[in-house]
């Protein structure tokens, strides 16, 4: 038995060690904003929080997770932080088919939290560990510009 916070809460899995965290996550706790894209850690779209830092859950496993507090954007969107950058996706139309939003919101508030008012090279570094086929990134990138100016203090 693998016991973990999970968004707040204290969980346990009957998974074994070998299992990968985005599948426990989608399979076992209907935690479906993680989307497996390549399943390699190169796309982003499984990107959740372990201790507050940006990881992939499809790379992991769940014997990593032993002990770790982790939060998906399920998690995160109860937050004023999130309520900010859905608003800032909203308004640039970062949004497309949203298969990589989930991703692109986690990687967003990764680099909000560590650089409050960052510059576009910084936003575009930042989000390049996760990938888009329908925006072309300047939506996103505009997005997160907007985010951190109407979110001046949250962060």
């Amino acid at each position: 038995m693998i016991e973990f916070e999970l968004n707040g809460k204290k969980v346990k899995s009957e998974r074994p060690a070998s299992h990968r965290l985005l599948d426990v996550l989608r399979e076992e706790f209907r935690l479906t904003g993680v989307k497996c894209g390549c399943g390699e850690g190169e796309c982003g779209a499984c990107s959740v929080f372990m201790n507050g830092e940006l990881v992939n859950s499809c790379i992991l496993s769940m014997g990593r997770i032993r002990g770790q507090s982790i939060i998906t954007i399920e998690g995160f969107r109860e937050t004023k932080r999130f309520a900010v950058l859905q608003d800032a996706y909203d308004k640039t139309g970062a949004v497309q088919c949203g298969f990589c939003t989930p991703g692109m919101i986690m990687a967003s508030e990764a680099l909000l939290s560590r650089v409050p008012d960052p510059q576009e090279e910084e936003i575009r570094d930042a989000l390049s560990g996760n990938l888009c086929r329908c925006t072309g990134y300047n939506m996103i990138v505009d997005a997160v510009l907007l985010a951190a100016k109407e979110g001046k203090g949250i962060w």
